[in-house]
């Protein structure tokens, strides 16, 4: 996996697990003896502070706290490796507790219609061209829906997009009924004998709520074009935005059937905690990280590489 929280040329930041090391290691060696309720209460309380800090959620972090208190207390966290070693599992079976599965889910009969929602600035646009990149390197035979006919520009974007990664295209007039739309896509793919549409949509506020009826429309129509579509409907975050973006993911979930979630910018930040917290909040899948600007930059999700990438040294 891409060193996620490193960019090329960036003055290096101090790692998550350097922070915690810093404040919380000191005590390892002497938690598991008499008379040191203190220290190791000192050092929980440093540990929930810094998880907190980088976004694990309230949730998460407190039980995070609480293995690692459990281990301690029966003598299984000594030093650095086993308290690295305990952290890294925590994370890891966080991301891997409920719904979990990364894998994208394809139809049995093409075409697999994969929805793509989020608000403006979470990196839509820029996923889509990415994803349809990396399915058609796969054998793919891809076609892109410019279904955001809101945002100005948009359109041609999409287009200019799918030119430069070499996948078909269906987009309309900017203001149409972007339902209206994905229905066109869906038959063109058809027609084409495609094997994934991937439906853009117009970028909106989680408390839009005419925006969000217009979403829950989109997926209706292609439901009646095609009974067991959409196949998926991936949520876009921005992984620096921190806590706001579990709002925005239970508000898109309450909406329409969110199947999995794609986290942008991860390579940006050092609180990708957030991967971890919006999981637990609705218990999703993550399916993809974006780590760079370029085409490539599109990480396939794996809980256990990530677990190590974000307790890096």
């Amino acid at each position: 996996m891409t060193r996620l929280f490193r960019r090329a040329g960036d003055v290096p930041k101090r790692s998550l697990w350097q922070r915690i090391k810093d404040v919380v290691s000191a005590d390892l060696t002497v938690v598991a003896r008499p008379g040191a309720k203190r220290a190791l209460e000192a050092s929980l309380e440093n540990l929930e502070e810094i998880l907190l800090d980088a976004d694990f959620g309230v949730n998460v972090t407190l039980r995070m706290v609480a293995d690692v208190e459990r281990l301690a207390k029966l003598g299984e966290v000594r030093g650095d490796d086993e308290f690295l070693t305990a952290l890294k599992t925590a994370v890891e079976q966080a991301l891997l507790s409920g719904n979990s599965d990364p894998a994208l889910r394809l139809a049995p009969n093409a075409p697999t219609v994969i929805v793509v929602i989020g608000v403006n600035g979470a990196g839509k646009t820029t996923f889509i061209a990415k994803l349809a990149a990396q399915l058609k390197r796969e054998g793919k035979r891809v076609l892109v829906a410019a279904g955001d006919t809101f945002r100005a520009g948009a359109i041609d974007q999409l287009r200019v997009w799918s030119e430069r990664v070499g996948v078909e295209f269906v987009g309309g007039q900017a203001g149409g009924d972007a339902a209206a739309i994905a229905f066109d896509a869906i038959d063109a793919a058809s027609n084409r004998g495609l094997d994934v549409v991937i439906v853009d949509t117009a970028g909106r506020l989680h408390t839009s709520g005419n925006l969000m009826d217009e979403l829950k429309k989109v997926v209706r129509v292609i439901q009646k074009r095609l009974p067991d579509a959409p196949h998926e409907v991936l949520l876009v975050l921005d992984g620096t935005i921190g806590q706001n973006a579990v709002a925005q993911a239970k508000t898109f979930a309450a909406a329409v059937p969110v199947t999995g979630l794609v986290v942008t910018k991860v390579d940006g930040t050092a609180k990708g905690g957030i991967v971890v917290a919006v999981h637990e909040a609705i218990d999703v899948p993550v399916k993809f990280i974006g780590v760079g600007e370029k085409v490539g930059d599109l990480e396939r999700f794996n809980a256990s590489e990530f677990a190590a990438e974000l307790l890096a040294g």
